[in-house]
């Protein structure tokens, strides 16, 4: 069963109302997490929460942080769990980051929304960003460059609390687009891009 899914039947009955916007921060919102990402004061985190992907991917030993693995046909990602010992504020700050790394390796932001659902026993609130590659042909060929597929990042809250992250890949399967890349190399990419690149961190 979709984890989305599974949550909506834990936690609602009856019927739901809905409400839809464009995700605007402010702008202390955005110098505080300017002054976050130049501190490099999430390279604790997202190590963290890389290492508990490739634990979980490969089965190794547990994880002080908790990551559920999706894998579907066409769409392959992670969800990354909040956890008591992050601030929200910084887990906010991750999402943000996590979109930013998607747009330095060359996608293009197509939408940001924020969605609130009222159910009867909870208020749940989704936002997303929604990014798709920059459109090309593999070189040498007629096939579409999907690189890794669309990229969708949601961050889901219930009651104001942090919930999770999911950070996922929707990949094209028809002929016209090339083999999708895979998603162990993108979130390598956006979580530990000084390993991938082979730089040193800071």
């Amino acid at each position: 069963m979709p984890f989305n899914e599974f949550f909506h039947r834990l936690f609602s009955f009856g019927k739901a109302t809905h409400s839809c916007s464009n995700l605007h921060r402010s702008e202390s919102f955005w110098s505080a997490y300017k002054k976050w990402a130049a501190s490099n004061a999430y390279h604790t985190l997202t190590k963290l929460f890389f290492d508990a992907y490739h634990y979980q991917k490969s089965h190794i030993k547990p994880s002080p942080f908790r990551v559920q693995l999706i894998e579907e046909s066409n769409v392959q990602g992670a969800i990354l769990f909040y956890d008591p010992n992050i601030s929200p504020q910084d887990f906010s700050f991750l999402f943000e980051l996590i979109n930013e790394r998607v747009q330095q390796i060359g996608y293009k932001q197509h939408s940001s929304d924020i969605r609130k659902v009222c159910h009867v026993r909870y208020k749940e609130q989704i936002e997303r960003h929604v990014l798709i590659p920059p459109a090309s042909d593999v070189p040498g060929t007629d096939l579409c460059n999907q690189l890794y597929g669309i990229i969708h990042i949601d961050s889901v809250f219930v009651n104001k609390l942090p919930g999770y992250i999911r950070f996922v890949a929707n990949t094209y399967t028809d002929t016209y687009f090339s083999k999708p890349l895979p998603f162990m190399e993108l979130i390598k990419v956006v979580l530990q891009p000084e390993e991938y690149t082979g730089k040193a961190s800071n």
